[in-house]
């Protein structure tokens, strides 16, 4: 369970609180105007920002005060983070070995992992040579590989056209399901969040409310929202 506990944190005229509880292994959008906080939410459990109050935990573990390196959490921007001198086998590998020194099972178990995203045979490939969608399984290959309980997730097929979006949430759902992570997706666009998210966290005035179920929200927003989607 991933738990926000009397959370707040305040920069300048912005502030947002948030006091609720994800249960291990959901799946759930993170979805509100633009400016309200969304990527604040995900940036506190990341461990890139410091709340001014309150606690955060993971399965009972308190990773308030955690560096990044250190919690049960990874994260995937829209830019997929990929280095682009780096081959797509040496940039899954960062997610064993941040130094790229991988021993042979753990070389064995990348190729695993690449074969499951559907990327056999392209491991000696650069980044620049990858199509936008198969830079996304690159980066999804090093989440399965990390297996942390918890994944975030920035709008990370925003630039996606359609067809292949939804082919990356399917795969993006297949893997949580294998490795029963817990996820938060923050994205702008309904569709996506009616797709892969039985839960919603709506972000709005300031708060971060507890989940509720995707479709009854979408289908009768509050007005903040309501304005947001058009």
């Amino acid at each position: 369970m991933l738990e926000f506990d009397g959370i707040r944190v305040t920069r300048g005229s912005f502030a947002l609180s948030a006091d609720l509880s994800v249960p291990k292994g959901t799946r759930v959008a993170v979805i509100g105007p633009s400016g309200s906080g969304k990527s604040t939410l995900l940036s506190l459990v990341g461990g890139f920002l410091a709340p001014d109050r309150g606690r955060m935990r993971v399965d009972g573990q308190d990773i308030t005060g955690m560096p990044p390196g250190r919690r049960p959490v990874s994260m995937l921007f829209q830019d997929q983070n990929l280095f682009p001198h780096l081959t797509v086998a040496q940039n899954v590998g960062l997610g064993l070995r941040p130094d790229g020194r991988l021993t042979d099972p753990q070389r064995a178990r990348v190729a695993q992992v690449l074969d499951e995203v559907g990327l056999e045979g392209m491991e000696t490939r650069k980044p620049a040579n990858l199509s936008g969608g198969q830079q996304g399984r690159v980066a999804l290959a090093r989440v399965l590989l990390r297996a942390r309980p918890v994944l975030l997730l920035d709008e990370p097929f925003a630039a996606l056209g359609p067809a292949l979006k939804a082919e990356m949430l399917a795969l993006l759902g297949r893997i949580a399901d294998r490795t029963g992570a817990t996820v938060l997706m923050v994205t702008h666009d309904p569709a996506d969040a009616r797709s892969f998210a039985p839960q919603t966290i709506l972000v709005d005035g300031g708060a971060a409310h507890p989940p509720v179920p995707t479709g009854p929200l979408l289908d009768n927003p509050p007005p903040g929202l309501r304005a947001y989607l058009g």
